[in-house]
């Protein structure tokens, strides 16, 4: 069964908003300039949504938003406000409005990512979740990559360990994503409604969506088929 891609999101600076795409070029990253950029402070933590060995929660981050223009800078607003990374203008009003000495930098040896190279959950997964839980079930609260429009819930978790197509690329799927409080709090332009990890932890173990990595890089574009399985040609 083929099922089709319903949109493709991308987040220039981890743990801001980030940006609608209609179409992209995969590359051996994944999609291209995601997580490209991260918030660090002077113990070189990121700013996130939890506190790890990696992150720092600073939930101010979520206040700001990134794009990436045409000649490939990368802008971030804050309301009225917009700045060009690598502005000194940028640093400053991170630090002022997070209380801490912070700036953004690019990614280094290290991938910013958290797990895969893409993110992927299915419409009829999020569709489950508000119906059960009663929440607002809006993918940007997951910051993930793709939504796929599936009629059946959690039917990308049966793709772990296989090769999906998404239109021309292939896709190797690695794992499920276990979620953390970042779920339920207010980003990216999606209220986060109704609690959703605690509900989450109790009935699928946090899980929810699934990472996955390139194996074939191509340009993928909204509206493209993406199949699994026995569906898999090539």
């Amino acid at each position: 069964m083929t099922f089709p891609l319903r949109s493709i999101r991308r987040y220039p600076v981890k743990a801001m908003g980030g940006e609608a795409l209609t179409e992209v070029q995969l590359d051996a990253r994944g999609i291209p300039g995601d997580r490209g950029f991260a918030v660090a402070d002077e113990d070189g933590k990121f700013a996130s949504g939890k506190n790890t060995r990696r992150f720092r929660r600073r939930d101010a981050v979520f206040a700001y938003s990134a794009s990436t223009a045409a000649d490939g800078s990368v802008r971030v607003q804050r309301e009225a406000s917009m700045w060009l990374v690598g502005e000194p203008e940028l640093d400053a009003d991170l630090t002022e409005t997070m209380g801490a000495n912070v700036r953004v930098i690019p990614e280094g040896d290290v991938s910013m990512q958290d797990g895969g190279q893409i993110s992927i959950v299915g419409t009829a997964s999020l569709a489950w979740c508000a119906e059960q839980f009663g929440i607002d079930a809006d993918p940007r609260r997951l910051r993930v990559n793709l939504v796929v429009e599936t009629d059946e819930p959690f039917i990308e978790e049966t793709w772990l360990g296989q090769e999906i197509t998404v239109g021309d690329a292939r896709l190797r799927v690695v794992e499920r994503i276990e979620r953390c409080r970042t779920v339920d709090v207010a980003q990216d332009g999606a209220s986060a409604e109704g609690r959703l990890l605690k509900p989450l932890t109790k009935a699928r173990e946090m899980s929810l969506a699934v990472y996955a990595d390139v194996v074939e890089a191509a340009i993928i574009r909204v509206g493209d088929g993406v199949a699994a399985g026995s569906d898999v040609t090539g």
